[in-house]
């Protein structure tokens, strides 16, 4: 339970770094992804997703966790909120794949893993939402999204280096919830 709430309490302190708005992008860049990465790669799946939960459950009754100190159901109902709502999945789909790849978990499985449920999984269901609550299509969503990579894949190295760095500390324990 102590993790779950630490990693939590990481989700709100990677809130304060402030939100970086892209010209022409429906969404901020925010330094949250990295937590969800963290969360799912050294507290596995379900530890993991349920920090992630946890952090969600603050931004859903208005606390002012996200960046720029924004909070409440106009966020999750705006264009950013299907990225929040995807965060848990992230940290789901992170931790089971690293708890599956455990024994042979290394620098290019970490890559793959955390860019998976770190980028593709938030992308998956925070572009189509976006497009639904910014009244664009799809396309455009797609598009104006892209800006967003290089920093997705420089979290993705962080959120990677910092998980091979807690499995050298403890080789013999899966990231098992």
């Amino acid at each position: 339970m102590a993790q779950v709430a630490l990693f939590a309490a990481i989700m709100v302190v990677l809130g304060f770094f402030p939100l970086i708005q892209l010209p022409g992008a429906f969404a901020p860049f925010t330094s949250q992804t990295l937590g969800v990465i963290l969360a799912g790669a050294i507290l596995g799946a379900k530890r993991g997703a349920l920090a992630i939960l946890l952090f969600d459950a603050l931004v859903f009754i208005g606390l002012p966790v996200l960046p720029g100190g924004r909070g409440g159901l106009s966020v999750i109902m705006g264009p950013t909120g299907g990225f929040v709502i995807a965060y848990p999945i992230g940290a789901l789909v992170i931790g089971l794949l690293t708890e599956r790849l455990w024994r042979q978990y290394n620098l290019p499985i970490a890559l793959a893993i955390n860019f998976l449920g770190g980028a593709v999984v938030l992308y998956a269901i925070g572009i189509p939402w976006m497009a639904v609550a910014a009244h664009i299509s799809l396309h455009k969503a797609i598009v104006t999204s892209v800006m967003f990579l290089p920093g997705d894949l420089v979290k993705t190295v962080i959120g990677s280096l910092a998980a091979l760095a807690v499995r050298r500390a403890y080789p013999m324990i899966p990231a098992r919830a």
